[in-house]
């Protein structure tokens, strides 16, 4: 049950990761109310760093900011570690 819930989390937390980064990107074009870069980190860290890196991939966005790759690479060690010490150990 555990690893179902963990898998659950992540895919929510990437599609709406993923979505944002879309949106963004749509906002930074026209114009108009954009998504805190912080908003984006926190999705990272909390589960949606497969979602910032697709987002980052299909709609080209953030790409040339470091700290979004930091951020990306920090936020997915920090899963691997915790999907590591929770069920394979």
């Amino acid at each position: 049950m555990g690893w179902q819930l963990y898998w659950i989390w992540l895919a929510v937390a990437s599609v709406i990761t993923f979505l944002l980064y879309g949106f963004d990107k749509a906002r930074s074009k026209n114009g108009g109310w954009r998504v805190p870069e912080i908003v984006l980190h926190g999705l990272a860290l909390v589960g949606g760093f497969p979602g910032g890196w697709a987002g980052r991939s299909v709609f080209r966005h953030k790409t040339k900011k470091g700290i979004f790759v930091f951020v990306l690479v920090v936020s997915t060690a920090i899963h691997l570690g915790l999907a590591y010490w929770l069920f394979i150990r």
